[in-house]
């Protein structure tokens, strides 16, 4: 029985040692702006958006697993595959596009710092802008100073912070019947305010910025590996079966950590649901889906609810900030990298710095509504398909990706989802411009 258990136990272990880009990346995905979406979700309509979490769900794994493929053929983050992939004109628009998407992480990362100071402000440990610009200043000097070994084992910790809003479910009052009929989807809704904010719920969950954080962090794993010394090692390069096992542990921390995202989005807008939506609670902040809980659900619901933000947020903030660095940094052909110092990968840390001191400065300057963290997951709504048609020309190019280019299955739900979050970006347009649904 002993001996089971040490196998067992040896098992999970291995498992874990596993985990990396992929739990990263899922978990990111569930940032304060998410937070604030999925909450004024379950706030607005009850379970009535709860069906996209199981639809969501193959999408996610689909395009992350893409995504970091790309990354294990070629041992080359998306913005470098970019490069190669198009000629002069093309990639000028597609820069366009990534330094579109740096101002709206910008944009984001000040949603998220705001967020972190109001959370801290909720425990009690001061003023919300004072937290923000210090959880700012700390997260740059990590990032410019830290190792990407040890900013690698912090993301891992602060994944848990996650399970804060699982908790929730349990001293939340649950009508498990609704929510049944919510994943269902017989509770959806045909009217702008709903398709406007559903544009929200499927943009901060198929979220642009996380192709090039799914791409760039396995690079970076793979760089940590002994098996290139200070280079990325490709799976044409392993040998079939080192190349199998290498393919077959990356897609369990994709598959993982999409699993473990959307496990937070369900439990967010059942618990969101259940307390803000029962007793009709308005929330004008990100700091009120916290404290709207605790008459319901009691003063433990508003801690779990703030810690919860807090970890994302400190989780979020590099990945954004990375993500869309390492994405131009690769598109001009440039140093990037987290284990590179800032004088061998300049433009990459320049981005990353501006990024972050842009943040600051808006948390700084700007009101706290829930409407700026909602905002942002429209714009990542709307930005999700043109960068997801790059990502899809750049997967199924044999010339790069040779035996690991997309297959059918891959290839159709990829472009499925492209196609949807092109739907989902015109309704996002023509809300956000006419004001329809606000």
């Amino acid at each position: 029985m002993a001996v089971e258990e040490a196998v067992q136990e040896g098992r999970l272990r291995r498992y874990l040692r596993l985990l990396g880009p992929g739990l990263v990346t899922g978990a990111a995905d569930d940032d304060p702006s998410g937070v604030a979406t999925y909450a004024q979700a379950g706030a607005t309509f009850g379970n009535g958006m709860l069906w996209t979490a199981p639809v969501t769900l193959p999408m996610m794994i689909s395009v992350q697993e893409i995504s970091d493929r790309t990354a294990l053929a070629t041992g080359e983050p998306l913005g470098t595959l970019i490069r190669r992939k198009f000629s002069r004109r093309p990639r000028i628009v597609i820069g366009i596009l990534v330094v579109a998407l740096l101002v709206a992480n910008t944009l984001n990362i000040a949603a998220d710092l705001m967020a972190i100071g109001q959370g801290m402000e909720l425990l009690g440990a001061g003023p919300d802008h004072l937290w923000a610009a210090v959880a700012g200043c700390a997260i740059a000097v990590t990032l410019m100073t830290g190792s990407f070994a040890v900013i690698a084992k912090v993301f891992k910790w602060l994944c848990l912070a996650l399970l804060a809003y699982v908790a929730v479910l349990f001293v939340a009052k649950v009508d498990w019947g609704d929510v049944l009929a919510g994943l269902a989807g017989v509770q959806f809704r045909w009217s702008w305010d709903y398709l406007g904010l559903l544009v929200g719920v499927l943009g901060t969950t198929i979220s642009p910025y996380l192709f090039f954080w799914q791409s760039a962090h396995r690079v970076e794993e793979m760089r940590a590996e002994d098996l290139g010394g200070n280079l990325p090692v490709a799976l044409p390069e392993r040998g079939d079966a080192r190349a199998r096992q290498k393919l077959r542990a990356a897609r369990a921390d994709v598959f993982a950590g999409m699993a473990f995202s959307v496990l937070v989005m369900f439990a967010i807008i059942a618990a969101s649901a259940a307390t803000l939506g029962k007793n009709g609670v308005q929330i004008a902040t990100a700091a009120d889906a916290a404290k709207a809980l605790a008459p319901v659900a009691g003063p433990a619901a508003k801690a779990l609810f703030s810690i919860g933000f807090i970890g994302t947020g400190f989780l979020a903030i590099p990945v954004l900030a990375g993500s869309g660095s390492v994405g131009l940094a690769g598109l001009l052909g440039t140093r990037w990298g987290f284990d590179r110092s800032p004088r061998n990968a300049r433009v990459f840390y320049s981005l990353l710095g501006a990024g972050i001191i842009g943040g600051i400065l808006l948390a700084l300057a700007l009101s706290d509504p829930i409407g700026l963290l909602v905002f942002v997951a429209v714009v990542n709504g709307i930005a999700a398909a043109p960068f997801l048609i790059v990502t899809m020309l750049v997967s199924g190019d044999r010339k790069i990706m040779g035996e690991y280019a997309n297959g059918r299955v891959t290839t159709i739900i990829g472009w499925s989802t492209a196609a949807i979050m092109a739907v989902a970006g015109a309704i996002g347009v023509f809300t956000t411009l006419t004001g329809i649904g606000s």
